[in-house]
């Protein structure tokens, strides 16, 4: 059973950090293209970036360039996703998903973290 748990949201101010984490189990993570997508309130799911699997391919939507770095550590089954100069609009619950995708319309199988962007 493929499991992909979020953590590391929380409430950061303007202009602040987060690094997300999303341990996967189930299957062979070092195989497959990860991603982050997202879901602000009252809206759609919005694709953030996606990562090869092995690291070398790494794509991003607009607004993450620049403020937004994908990663992960095979060794430890983990990918993440370091977000700086956080902006209101970034408030969204983020979720990991399994196969490379630069799709928004992605499903998940994680509760997904919380990042709320607020003064």
């Amino acid at each position: 059973e493929v499991q992909l748990v979020e953590s590391g949201g929380g409430l950061v101010q303007p202009g602040g950090s987060l690094r997300l984490s999303c341990v996967a189990s189930g299957f062979t993570f070092s195989t497959y293209g990860m991603n982050w997508v997202r879901q602000a309130p009252g809206k759609g799911p919005e694709w953030v970036a996606s990562i090869g699997a092995r690291g070398m391919t790494r794509a991003y939507v607009d607004f993450a360039k620049g403020r937004f770095t994908i990663s992960r550590d095979n060794a430890k089954n983990t990918l993440y996703l370091q977000m700086n100069s956080l902006k209101p609009e970034d408030t969204a619950v983020y979720y990991c998903t399994k196969g490379y995708s630069t799709r928004s319309d992605q499903s998940w199988v994680g509760r997904g973290t919380q990042v709320t962007v607020s003064s």
